[in-house]
This record gives structure tokens, sequence and C-alpha cells, in this order.
């Protein structure tokens, strides 16, 4: 009897889910390419564009008090410490646990260790700020300041111009979400 019906050879059902697997791959490719594209693009993306222009700025004299009272919402993790808007130190979240630490038991402690560990109420920005952080400059691009972050381990970078004026603060987040906004 003859089958209406009949069933296709092995080799030519085969032939088809390689093709949908080729085709499926292909598209992978594609878009593996599409990515790698965008990727090359972002490093060449200016600083100014991605940075962040509102960011969180204290006096050298100011209490610590303050300092800790600016930290007001999880998006906040690095303030810039400055006068007239140029950068004269730079105070990070993580920089500031380290002050609430205890020191390691049997460590050597030296005066500036012990100076560290006795900050009060009346401490100011002065006494914990990094003096000399590492920046950015606001002509840099992305190629740059991903590297600059990934060889000193930094998630924030303060981004001034030759005269140390800040212009705005760069911090991974902006990076990623500039990523994600071209990987979609």
């Amino acid at each position: 009897m003859n089958d209406p019906f009949p069933s296709k050879p092995q080799n030519v059902k085969n032939k088809k889910i390689s093709i949908i697997i080729g085709k499926k791959r292909h598209i992978m490719l594609q878009r593996k390419e599409e990515l790698s594209h965008n990727i090359r693009y972002i490093s060449k993306v200016p600083v100014k564009l991605v940075m962040d222009r509102e960011f969180l700025t204290v006096r050298p004299e100011d209490p610590l008090t303050v300092l800790i009272g600016r930290f007001t919402s999880e998006e906040t993790s690095a303030v810039v410490v400055g006068e007239d808007g140029r950068l004269l130190g730079f105070i990070t979240m993580k920089d500031l646990l380290h002050f609430f630490t205890t020191p390691r038991r049997y460590s050597v402690v030296g005066l500036g260790l012990l100076k560290k560990y006795t900050l009060t109420r009346a401490s100011r920005v002065e006494d914990i700020m990094v003096r000399k952080p590492i920046t950015i400059h606001v002509d840099d691009n992305l190629g740059h300041a991903i590297k600059l972050m990934t060889e000193t381990g930094k998630h924030h970078l303060p981004v001034i111009d030759d005269n140390k004026k800040v212009h705005g603060l760069l911090e991974v987040k902006d990076i990623v979400r500039l990523i994600r906004i071209v990987a979609l």
C-alpha cells in the first residue's frame, strides 16, 4: 500500500535540522559581531556624555556628621570634596567604612593609624578624605576610563579639567548602564 504521508528519509531530516541550527548559529554569530562592534564603539564615547553631572560636594572643614548626612540614597556612593568647584579631595562609602572598623589584633600601629582610630564627632572631612584621588579628564573617552578603573580597582572617578574644576563623577554603574543600552 502506498502511504499518503510517506516519511522523509533520515538524511533529509538531518539536513533540515542542520539548516535550522545553522541559521540560529548564524544569527547568534551576527548578534555577537554587532555586540563586539558596539562594545568597541563604547570605548570611544566621551566621558562627558556618560558622567553624572549631579554629585554630592562637601567642604574640607565640614564635620563628618555633615558628610554622613549627605549619603541619603543608595545611589550616592561617593562625595567630591571641593571649594569653588575645584577638587581638593574625594571620599567613597568604602573609604568611610574603613574608619568604622577596629584595628586587627597584634597589628603594628603607627601614629597615623592611631590618629585614624581616634575620630570623633568633632572630626572633619579633611581628616579622612583622599587628598590625591585618581581622576579622569573631561575630554577623555570611556576606553581610557575603563582601563584606569580596571588597573586601579577604583569604581568612581572625579571628572576634572586642566584647572582641577570638577565637571562630574564617572562610576562603573554609568558605564554598565550604557553597555546595557547598546547591547539591547
